[in-house]
């Protein structure tokens, strides 16, 4: 194994991704990732999957504020609710009963504006006890507190398709440099640095990966699931990349060598 590629948060689940020269992993993920998430008005989840323009809305934090820009230029600051704004539950697929705080109707305005449906902006305050799961807990990402990937998978899969596809489609927080594709299949735990790291589901992908990151459109349709369907096809899905828990958390840093531990 060599070294780390790159490095991504999603301030906001499903919206614009932010490149990272460090990340600062908590046992819950990396900070700052995917501690906001945009709600429909009965408190599920909104994604890329039925709303690919959410991937227009950039996203930048300062410190603990939230900054985003739509498509047409407008921007929103906006801090975390205060401890006394309204407490709410939300739902990311079968979880029901995440602690959340809503983060007022100004955001809520500027959202649905942006993307033509009526939504609300969450935040998640305390993340060690909103959204616990067998392993601890995690934030409002999918299920799991990381995704890792491999560049030498997405180099074979681009050798495969007629119009490549960037890493970002796949939306992973570390990227691992290696020439060998689809070794991480075989990882079970890795360390960078202080940091160790336990690989423990393969991520089953979904029509995200069809829609630009930039431009919110589908460039090639069905592209790049149809062709994975033919190779990376297994028991759950069509497999690219690796969920991951923390074992020890700390910092880590582009650059950084990358070792298996078992």
């Amino acid at each position: 194994m060599t070294r780390l590629a790159a490095l991504y948060i999603h301030p906001v689940k499903s919206l614009h991704r932010v490149d990272m020269t460090a990340l600062e992993l908590d046992p819950w993920g990396p900070r700052g990732d995917r501690r906001w998430l945009v709600i429909a008005p009965d408190g599920r989840f909104m994604t890329q999957r039925q709303h690919p323009a959410m991937a227009r809305i950039l996203t930048a934090l300062n410190g603990e504020t939230l900054h985003l820009t739509g498509s047409d230029g407008s921007a929103l600051r906006i801090d975390p609710p205060a401890p006394q704004a309204p407490a709410i539950t939300v739902s990311v697929w079968k979880d029901h009963a995440i602690a959340a705080r809503d983060a007022g109707d100004e955001a809520a305005a500027w959202l649905s504006a942006i993307l033509g449906t009526a939504c609300r902006l969450v935040h998640m305050a305390d993340p060690a006890h909103a959204r616990p799961t067998d392993f601890g807990s995690v934030s409002f990402a999918d299920g799991f507190p990381l995704l890792v990937t491999n560049t030498a998978s997405l180099e074979d899969l681009n050798a495969r398709l007629d119009q490549p596809v960037p890493m970002e489609r796949f939306r992973p927080n570390i990227v691992i440099e290696t020439d060998q594709p689809w070794a991480e299949d075989e990882w079970r735990s890795i360390r960078i640095g202080t940091v160790e790291l336990d690989l423990v589901k393969p991520c089953s992908r979904c029509i995200v990966t069809t829609i630009d990151q930039e431009s919110g459109t589908i460039p090639v349709p069905r592209e790049p699931l149809k062709t994975m369907t033919g190779f990376r096809h297994r028991p759950g899905g069509v497999m690219f990349g690796q969920n991951a828990v923390i074992r020890h958390a700390g910092t880590i840093r582009l650059g950084d060598a990358v070792e298996l531990i078992d």
